[in-house]
C-alpha cells in the first residue's frame, strides 16, 4: 500500500503521546500500565483509518482498545477520527484507547502471552495469489500467535468481503481445531446486523449490496466452556 500524506506526519503523531504509541514494544507484558486499569484489551490488526476502533471506543468503555497500523499516514487519519468520535470540546482523545505504529508480523515483540482478550480482522488484505498465502492475517503461523496472545476469554472476530479468503480461513481454522460460531455468508442480508459497528470498507461495500462474510473464533479455554454451556442451554 501506498499513502499520500501531508508533510510532517511523523512529527505530528509523535506529539500524540496521549493517544499514540511509538513505540510499542516497550509496553510488551505492561499495557494495563499504559491504560491505568485491567479493563480487558481489544485489538485491530490493521485498522485502516481507525473508524472501527474509533466507534468501538466509544460504544464499549468498559473495554480497553488497541488500533494497529504500520503506516505513519493512518495512523494520523485514526487519531483525527478517535479525536473526533470522543467529542470532546478539548479534543481529547478516548480514554480506553491507544493507537500503536508497527508491523503486525511482530506482534508476539509487542503484546505478551495471554495479555488480549479479543483480536478484531476487518477487510484484511486477502493475498489472492497461492505463493502469498503466508501472509494473510488468518494463516496458521498468524493464528497460533494469536492463541499465545489471547487469555482464558479470548476470541477471535473476523470480517471479510472476499470469499477467497473466508474460504481460505474456515480451512485454516479448522485445521488448527478452532472452534468457530455465528458464521455468517451475509452478514447485512436483512439490513445492517444489530451490534456491529462498520469499518469504511463495510460501508462502502453495503451500500453496494456486496455480501460481508464473518466469523468468530472461540480460542480460550474459559471461552470454550461458556460456550459450550450456552448451547446444552439452548437445548434445553
Amino acid at each position: 500500500m501506498r499513502l499520500r500524506g501531508r508533510k510532517g506526519i511523523r512529527e505530528t503523531i509523535e506529539r500524540q503521546n496521549d493517544l499514540v504509541v511509538m513505540n510499542p514494544a516497550e509496553w510488551r507484558g505492561r499495557w494495563a500500565e499504559w491504560f491505568g486499569n485491567d479493563k480487558p484489551i481489544h485489538v485491530e490488526l490493521g485498522m485502516g483509518k481507525g473508524k472501527f476502533i474509533s466507534e468501538m471506543s466509544c460504544v464499549h468503555p468498559d473495554r480497553n482498545f488497541i488500533g494497529v497500523d504500520m503506516y505513519d499516514e493512518l495512523i494520523r487519519r485514526a487519531s483525527e477520527k478517535a479525536r473526533t468520535a470522543a467529542g470532546r470540546e478539548d479534543g481529547s482523545a478516548p480514554d480506553n484507547l491507544a493507537l500503536a505504529l508497527f508491523n503486525i508480523e511482530h506482534i508476539e515483540d509487542v503484546f505478551d502471552e495471554g495479555e488480549l482478550r479479543r483480536i478484531y480482522l476487518n477487510f484484511s488484505d486477502p493475498w489472492p495469489k497461492k505463493k502469498h498465502a503466508r501472509r494473510r492475517l488468518t494463516h496458521a503461523g498468524f493464528v497460533q500467535k494469536y492463541v499465545r496472545l489471547l487469555d482464558s476469554l479470548g476470541e477471535i472476530h473476523f470480517k471479510t468481503d472476499s470469499r477467497s479468503l473466508f474460504e481460505f480461513s474456515l480451512n485454516s481454522f479448522a485445521d488448527m481445531n478452532v472452534r468457530l460460531r455465528r458464521i455468517s455468508l451475509d452478514l447485512h442480508k436483512d439490513g445492517p446486523a444489530p451490534d456491529n459497528v462498520m469499518t469504511e470498507y463495510e460501508g462502502k461495500f453495503f451500500d453496494q449490496g456486496m455480501p460481508i462474510y464473518r466469523l468468530e473464533a472461540v480460542i480460550g479455554q474459559d471461552a470454550l466452556a461458556e460456550h459450550q454451556a450456552s448451547l446444552a442451554k439452548e437445548e434445553q
